[in-house]
C-alpha cells in the first residue's frame, strides 16, 4: 500500500515549559529539548497529518510558559496541532493562551474534544484534578466519553489522555496515576472494539499494557525521562535518558505504533539483500 494512503499521528508528551530562560527542577532547560522533538517531527520521512501533545505542556501553568510554549510551537503553523492538559497546566489559561484553538474551549469545565485526523477520530479525555499531580475520571467525563465514542461507532478511535489508566509497577508514579475511574474506563473501552489506542502521558517513557481489549501506551518526553526503577518503593528520580516520540500509522485496518528518537543522527543507509552496506 502507498504511504498516501496512511494516516500518521505524532504524539509528543510532557515538555514542562518554563519561561525563556527559567529551569524546570532548576536543573533543566526543557525548551532547547522540545525544538529538537519538533525539529525531528518536522524531519520525518512521512510528514505526520496531525499532531498531539498529551500534557504537562508547561510547568506551572503561568501565562508566560505558553507564550513560550506557542513560540516554540510555530514551526507546526501549517500541522493541525491538538492539545490536552497534565497535571502540571492550568486549564483557564490554557484556553485563554491558545484561544484560536477552538476545540479548547468545549465541553465547560473540562478540556475534552473529538476532533478527525482523516480516518481516524481522536477523542481527547480530561483527567485533571486541579491542584493536584493525581488524575481522575469523574462519572460526568465518563459518560461524555461514552456518547462521544458511540457517536463514532464502527470508525477507528485513538483516546488521548495525560494519566495512564494502568498501574506502571513505578511505584512512585503510581501514587500520583488515575487514581478513579480506571476500571470504568476499562468497561466502555472492552464495549467499543473500534478503539485502536489510549496514547498517555505522565511517565515519561515508553510503556505498553493490554487495557480494555486495546493497547493502551505513554510516550517519553522530550528532555528529561522518569528513571526506569520497578522496587515499590523506590524513591522518585528522573533523568536524561535519550528523548523520544511517538508516530502512530492507521493503514486503513490497524493501527501501528513506532517509537521516533528526538535528535539529528546519521543516515538512514541502504544495504543490500545479504545485508552488506551499501557505500
Amino acid at each position: 500500500m502507498n504511504t498516501k494512503h496512511y494516516t500518521f499521528l505524532a504524539q509528543v508528551t510532557d515538555p514542562h515549559i518554563r519561561e525563556s530562560g527559567r529551569l524546570a527542577y532548576g536543573r533543566i532547560n526543557t525548551a532547547p529539548y522540545l525544538e529538537r522533538a519538533i525539529q525531528s517531527v518536522l524531519a520525518l520521512r512521512q510528514r505526520p497529518d496531525a499532531l498531539v501533545l498529551t500534557g504537562d505542556l508547561t510547568d506551572f501553568g503561568r501565562p508566560a510558559e505558553y507564550a513560550h510554549l506557542a513560540e516554540l510551537l510555530a514551526p507546526l503553523a501549517d500541522m493541525p496541532l491538538y492539545l490536552l492538559p497534565g497535571n502540571h497546566d492550568e486549564r483557564a489559561q490554557l484556553r485563554q493562551s491558545f484561544a484560536h484553538h477552538g476545540y479548547l474551549q468545549g465541553d465547560g469545565e473540562y478540556v475534552q474534544y473529538r476532533v478527525k485526523v482523516g480516518p481516524l477520530h481522536l477523542v481527547a479525555l480530561d483527567t485533571v484534578v486541579p491542584g493536584q499531580s493525581h488524575g481522575t475520571l469523574c462519572a460526568r467525563r465518563l459518560a461524555w466519553l461514552e456518547r462521544e465514542l458511540a457517536a463514532c461507532r464502527d470508525e477507528p478511535v485513538v483516546i488521548a489522555m495525560h494519566h495512564p489508566p494502568f498501574r506502571t509497577l513505578i511505584g512512585h508514579m503510581d501514587k500520583i496515576g488515575l487514581l478513579e475511574g480506571g476500571a470504568q474506563l476499562e468497561a466502555i473501552v472492552a464495549r467499543h472494539a473500534n478503539v485502536e489506542r489510549i496514547i498517555c502521558g505522565h511517565l515519561h517513557r515508553a510503556i505498553d499494557v493490554r487495557f480494555g481489549g486495546t493497547i493502551a501506551s505513554t510516550c517519553p518526553a522530550p528532555g528529561h525521562q522518569v528513571a526506569l526503577d520497578l522496587q515499590p518503593d523506590a524513591p522518585s528520580a528522573w533523568m536524561l535518558e535519550p528523548p523520544a516520540f511517538r508516530i502512530h500509522a492507521w493503514d486503513g485496518q490497524r493501527l501501528v505504533s513506532h517509537l521516533a528518537a528526538s535528535g539529528i543522527f546519521e543516515g538512514p543507509y541502504p544495504f543490500h539483500e545479504n545485508g552488506m552496506l551499501i557505500d
